[in-house]
């Protein structure tokens, strides 16, 4: 849908720009929980983070844009949900296979 903004004045371009740019903000916003919620607090996940071995965590709370987690060695990192696996329990894999027997 073209829409032609060769007429608009100056303060008309400002307030379209204003509005495009919150109306990006709440889409990002909304991407962003909706991939929150794929994860439970107290989750176990990894994430891999930028020329280091893939870290292991348990989520520990949500934040506007990220969770927050702590790793097996006890540091706290703030992650982007994107970034983010779940890691399935050996333990709850292998009573399943146990209980299918």
């Amino acid at each position: 849908m073209p829409i032609n903004i060769d007429n608009l004045t100056e303060q008309e371009l400002s307030e379209l720009n204003f509005r495009i740019v919150e109306r990006l903000k709440f889409l990002r916003s909304m991407h962003t929980h909706s991939e929150m919620m794929q994860f439970r607090p107290g989750e176990k996940v990894s994430f891999e983070p930028p020329g280091q071995e893939t870290q292991f965590a348990t989520l520990v709370k949500f934040n506007r844009k990220t969770v927050t987690v702590i790793t097996e060695a006890g540091e706290r990192w703030n992650v982007s949900p994107h970034l983010l696996n779940k890691v399935k329990s050996i333990q709850s894999s292998s009573m399943k296979n146990i209980e299918s027997h």
